[in-house]
């Protein structure tokens, strides 16, 4: 399809509920190539979740395969309809970026490991174990389909919040 607009930072479209998707039609595939697409053309993307490009239904995509972080443990493109994290172990304080708040980073507590559950894209129940900086990038995007964003999860937004220097 195309790369959208990514929705921005204060806009109320990032702080809602994401309904869950019915039917796997071609709407919802249509709103999967926008997602990929989108998140293909963002500099150093690894994901991005439907309401990010103003769509409040439970779609993200993941991949972690191009990061230097990821490269070397990841399950390739995910894409999730209805995701939902069935099991998670182990923290960690991970540094993250966010395409709807470009100006800033912030180191946020994560699991180390989550199993998700979701519908992919040829409407397949799936599990998958993940971990590392795919999990936490799993847990950025469920997030978004919760109306939460990174900035929420920082627990001091005095000393875990930097300005980015060179987004590009």
């Amino acid at each position: 399809m195309s790369v959208q607009k990514i929705i921005l930072y204060p806009d109320p479209v990032l702080k809602k509920v994401c309904r869950p998707v019915r039917d796997l039609d071609e709407e919802i595939l249509g709103l999967i190539r926008d997602l990929v697409d989108t998140m293909r053309s963002g500099p150093g993307s690894v994901g991005v979740a439907a309401p990010q490009i103003g769509i409040t239904l439970r779609v993200c995509v993941v991949d972690v395969s191009g990061s230097k972080l990821g490269k070397n443990s990841n399950h390739g493109l995910l894409v999730m309809v209805n995701p939902e994290i069935i099991e998670s172990d182990g923290t960690a304080v991970m540094r993250e970026g966010c395409m709807s708040v470009p100006d800033y980073t912030g180191d946020v507590e994560r699991a180390t490991g989550v199993t998700i559950r979701f519908t992919d894209e040829h409407n397949r129940v799936r599990v998958l174990e993940t971990s590392g900086f795919e999990a936490v990038a799993v847990q950025h995007e469920m997030d978004h389909l919760d109306g939460l964003l990174f900035l929420d999860r920082i627990s001091s937004l005095k000393t875990g919040l930097f300005r980015r220097k060179n987004y590009k």
